[in-house]
């Protein structure tokens, strides 16, 4: 299993990518794994401003439908388009090509609030 320590994890299973004022979003390799094979990804959240904890999405897979929670608080700027034609991207590369949306962080407060790749990891036992 796969924890990248340059990223911030949530309970929620998503991780967070920062790149100054913006924040790439995704779920991790645990939640991939857990889900089983992704078949649809459903984000229409594009320019919308959520709050931490909110509902981004939904994400399919053969077994379960599983909600995508707001890490952190900000507007949505980019979904993954890429997603949509190709949801096994999420299983093959969730830190890659299977990021989910970027948002422009509202309050950068938040991200003390996320795990570090130590504690995502013993929080799922990896």
């Amino acid at each position: 299993m796969n924890f990248p320590d340059d990223l911030k994890y949530s309970d929620d299973h998503e991780w967070v990518r920062v790149e100054g004022d913006v924040a790439t979003v995704g779920i991790t390799d645990f939640a991939q794994s857990e889900l089983g094979d992704v078949v649809f990804v459903e984000i229409e959240t594009e320019g919308e401003d959520l709050s931490k904890g909110d509902t981004f999405g939904t994400v399919e897979a053969v077994k379960t439908v599983s909600d995508l929670f707001m890490p952190i608080s900000g507007e949505v700027i980019e979904v993954n388009s890429a997603i949509e034609d190709a949801p096994e991207s999420v299983n093959e590369d969730p830190y890659g090509n299977g990021w989910m949306i970027k948002v422009r962080i509202s309050d950068t407060s938040e991200l003390d609030a996320l795990m570090s790749q130590a504690d995502y990891q013993s929080m799922v036992g990896g």
